[in-house]
């Protein structure tokens, strides 16, 4: 392809354009605009250009330098002009005979020492010796890196310039070479001191140079300029360390960004020391270059990081562009948009750099380019694939290939009518209205601070804690990991926080006993998310009591492992995040999504626990789940066919049509009437539409009772039930717990005649789990009721301990310890009752805990002693072998055993039971298990039948 310059001259007439080439112009200009809430993800763009097909890139560039004030920040790189400048500066050393070391397996040698920009005399990167007289392919790389960071550093497009930090540093650091007849001590002394001369030069520089400033950064500029000359060199070693914040922050990025391995050399000297010549000789370049680009890509991240504080980063409207001519596959060009596309991959980060290639050829990642009349369409496809192929790591994964065809159908090109002028910034972001907008800012923070206390939600994370709640529909939602933020602060809800406050302490005790280890034990972290506000209650009313037993649950599991051997290097130790969905689970989409920034950042996150409502905004929650491949357990969730909403998803509790045929069990065995009435609810502010779990259950019992439903009808609050006194048949109540106690006085008018036989659906169990609930309960009704988890009663479990059932009695040990749950259950004398859904969720966290135990140990087969390497195993990973174990044996769960169908995440003849209670507010007397449908923990007859 010919250079820039040919192009230049063959393009300033009038040529055409290929068709749809206007409209890929079109395209491109909104890709550059930058939204005002919210980022793009740019692609990769690469044309193939035929012969005789016209120079978009030289029109492109024409365009982009229009414009007497602000302009696209934009960067042209001819590749094979920077093969020559590669070539040159080899040549041009060699002449000069400077001295350097000999050439190692990476090809490095040092630049002058007085060269702070990093653009030495020769290029770090040479993977081998080069062949002839063309240089190694990373030393175009380095200089076409270098051409470009030049070239969008300056102050030439009518805004501020992007500053760069990080990838000067790490070019710099490239092409030092401290002295390699000098003993190890002396190259660190001498490496130390031209680190805190280059520190110095760069902060006179910041402090000097370049365009206005708000007047607060002027003033801390030149005070921290007048401290780093007080005392230089303790401020640069503070800065190193890392340890202190607003200090150092882009030494710390290096030593948590990903590439060589940052943490084996436990200090940013000793990382830096790595990367020098002489010393980087045992380091893979593919991991050096991606250090390279990954550094470059962060400097526009954070330059383009919107801060409230930083009225520059609201002020750049539009993403800059890097045009990319003469590309051949395999050649620098090539290695640097593998490069991008790689560092985008593994860091899961994004970046606002778009990236046009063209070349003559396609690259081998996608040997098959769209024309460029579907280049819309193509856009339209890669951005819906997106997600999955940079989960999968693609090598084309941010790759789009167009081809440029024959002008001669096409049009004249009209660049000029595209808007490839930056979007004015806000209002409010602009130089003459400092003062404006900190009042203003001040106000909003005021009035955002006072909306937050006043839920009692705080956004800011402690440091080395997971934190990140905000204010959604006046409830606070979000997840922490941390005593710092504990939810729900309303008067009776006391236990609730204590539990919390349980896991928390745990977390802590996990990460000390991981680390005592020497971080051998397999670490994984688990996301309760449940229902944690928005119920309404007394001052001395519990009214989250099934939220506050799935939560012991998880902190049972927890405590389990941390009772472990401290040399059980195969026990694996749990740390849990609390979640909150809001009321109804109305706000778990945005819970879900703030969690998915939790996974990204963490790869401990291995699952979900918990989901607690079967509604329409879980099912989508458990959509965006499956989307970013997380795996979700519910405990008690049993609407059917939850799991056609993520293929990820499992269910401890039998689906409702198990629920159902129990019932008509019952009915038929027990009671022996045929007539059945049914009365629902679906919760304040809710529909039978939203509500799946109502729904299907009356869905489930048409078809189940058929012509024996006498009615099926909605009952409201107020509504009264004469009508039912005396009612021989099956009175079924199959709606919400939280409007159980109003139909429950509803009845009470009947006075000594009530319904024969009134049953409850599972939901009920939450009413009849609160003792505050039950004790003020209306009239001495009989209930029977639905339980999920009739096995872990204190006298089941009891019983499993006699005849050394080693899964329940350990369960039994657990909840009885003193330091645990508040109170303890089922100690002697004290039948303090379990809790429905304290086995259940311990059962959801121990399967999971379970799987990566089984993946840790195959992984560790060749050596078992070495440290757990948290992404080792993945999300989809350890879903898949919690399947896997489950087909060989089935999981043996305290609530009883687990079973999976091979298509499907619902559990299968999972045991299920009807408890009794022959007074409603006789909270001391234990319900009675009546009936019972499943798999029992000692017999494999499934059948329903009576106790």
């Amino acid at each position: 392809m010919r250079g820039l310059a040919d192009q230049k001259q063959s393009t300033s007439g009038r040529e055409r354009l290929p068709s749809g080439g206007s409209e890929f112009l079109g395209m491109l200009a909104g890709l550059l605009r930058r939204p005002r809430r919210g980022e793009r993800k740019l692609p990769l763009i690469w044309l193939v250009r035929a012969e005789g097909a016209p120079d978009l890139v030289s029109l492109l560039r024409r365009i982009l330098g229009r414009g007497q004030r602000r302009r696209i920040p934009h960067a042209v790189l001819d590749a094979p002009a920077a093969d020559r400048a590669a070539r040159h500066e080899e040549t041009r050393a060699a002449r000069h005979d400077e001295p350097r070391p000999a050439r190692q397996d990476d090809g490095t040698r040092p630049a002058r020492d007085d060269d702070e920009t990093g653009a030495a005399d020769s290029s770090p990167l040479d993977d081998n010796p080069p062949p002839g007289d063309r240089p190694a392919a990373g030393t175009d790389l380095a200089v076409a890196l270098r051409t470009v960071y030049r070239q969008l550093s300056l102050e030439a497009f009518g805004g501020e310039r992007l500053r760069f930090r990080h990838y000067p540093l790490a070019d710099w650091l490239l092409h030092q070479a401290p002295g390699e007849e000098l003993d190890a001590g002396d190259r660190r002394r001498t490496l130390v001191r031209r680190l805190r001369d280059r520190r110095g030069r760069h902060l006179a520089d910041e402090t000097t140079g370049g365009g206005p400033e708000d007047a607060v950064a002027t003033v801390y500029q030149f005070a921290f300029w007048l401290v780093r000359r007080a005392i230089p060199s303790i401020v640069f070693r503070v800065a190193i360390s890392g340890r202190v914040p607003l200090l150092g922050q882009h030494y710390r990025w290096f030593m948590r960004q990903q590439y060589l391995a940052p943490r084996q050399s436990v200090t940013f000297l000793g990382f830096a020391e790595r990367l020098t010549a002489g010393w980087r000789d045992g380091e893979q370049p593919d991991q050096v270059h991606k250090l390279l680009v990954h550094a470059f890509l962060e400097d526009l991240r954070q330059a383009y990081r919107r801060r409230f504080w930083r009225p520059g980063s609201w002020r750049r409207t539009a993403y800059p562009i890097l045009l990319v001519d003469g590309v051949t596959p395999g050649d620098a060009g090539h290695a640097l948009v593998r490069l991008v596309n790689d560092v985008r991959n593994e860091t899961g980060r994004n970046d606002p750099l778009l990236v046009l290639v063209a070349a003559t050829a396609p690259p081998p990642e996608l040997p098959e380019p769209y024309p460029l009349v579907d280049a819309e369409e193509a856009y339209d496809e890669w951005a819906d694939v997106l997600p999955e192929t940079r989960r999968l790591r693609r090598a084309g994964a941010w790759l789009i290939v167009l081809a440029l065809g024959d002008p001669s159908n096409g049009s004249e090109p009209r660049g000029g009518t595209h808007n490839f002028t930056p979007p004015r910034p806000p209002w409010w972001s602009r130089r003459f209205l400092p003062a404006a907008v900190c009042l203003l800012l001040l106000a909003g923070a005021a009035t955002w601070v006072d909306s937050r206390w006043s839920v009692d939600c705080h956004p800011a994370a402690p440091l080395g804690a997971a934190v990140s709640v905000e204010v959604v529909g006046g409830e606070c939602v979000g997840y922490s990991d941390s005593a710092r933020h504990v939810f729900n602060r309303d008067p009776g809800q006391e236990r609730l926080r204590a539990v919390q406050q349980r896991i928390f302490a745990q977390n802590a005790a996990a990460e000390q006993v991981w680390e005592r280890s020497d971080r051998r034990r397999p670490f994984l972290t688990l996301v309760y998310l449940g229902t944690l506000t928005g119920n309404r209650t007394r001052t001395d009313e519990e009214s989250y009591v099934s939220e506050r037993e799935e939560l012991e649950g998880m902190a049972t599991a927890q405590y389990a492992l941390l009772q472990e051997s401290a040399g059980a290097d195969g026990a694996a130790l749990l740390r849990v995040v609390v979640a909150n969905g809001g009321h109804q689970m109305r706000h778990a989409g945005r819970a879900v999504a703030m969690l998915a920034e939790l996974a990204r950042d963490d790869p401990t996150v291995l699952g979900v626990v918990g989901l607690v409502d079967s509604r329409t905004s879980t099912a989508l929650a458990l959509r965006e789940l499956n989307r970013i491949g997380l795996p979700a357990i519910a405990p008690t969730l049993s609407a059917d066919d939850m799991d056609a909403n993520s293929d990820l998803y499992l269910q401890i509790s039998a689906p409702n049509r198990d629920q159902v045929a129990m019932i008509d069990e019952y009915a038929r065995q027990v009671l022996r009437v045929d007539e059945a009435r049914v009365y629902y609810t679906t919760g304040e502010n809710s529909s039978l539409t939203e509500d799946l779990y109502v729904s299907t259950m009356l869905t489930g019992l048409r078809q189940r009772f058929g012509d024996r439903l006498g009615r099926v009808e909605e009952w409201r609050t107020g509504q009264r039930l004469t009508e039912e006194c005396g009612y021989p048949g099956l009175l079924l109540f199959t709606g919400r717990w939280s409007e159980f106690d109003g139909f429950l006085r509803a009845l009470k008018e009947c006075g000594a005649d009530p319904p024969r036989h009134l049953v409850a659906n599972d939901s009920a169990n939450r009413y009849m789990a609160n003792p505050g609930l039950r004790a003020s309960a209306p009239g001495n009704l009989p209930v029977t009721y639905v339980s999920k988890a009739g096995l872990a009663s204190c006298a089941s479990l009891r019983a499993a301990r006699e005849r050394r059932d080693d899964v329940r009695g350990s369960f039994l040990t657990w909840i009885q310890a003193d330091d645990l749950l508040e109170p303890p259950r089922c100690r002697d004398g004290d039948d303090t009752p379990v809790g429905e859904r304290v086995s259940l969720a311990y059962d959801a966290a121990t399967m999971m805990i379970r799987a990566v135990e089984g993946l840790a140990a195959r992984l560790r087969h060749a050596d078992p002693r070495q440290r757990w390497n948290p992404r080792a195993v993945n999300p989809l990973g350890v879903h898949t072998e919690v399947l896997r174990q489950n087909a060989a044996q089935g999981f043996p769960g305290v609530a009883g055993p687990i079973q999976f169908a091979t298509d499907s995440g619902e559990p299968v003849a999972k045991r299920i039971s009807l408890l009794r209670v022959t007074r409603v507010p006789d909270v001391a007397t234990a319900p009675v298990e009546v009936f019972h449908c499943g798999v029992g923990a000692t017999s494999p007859d499934q059948r329903c039948r009576p106790v």
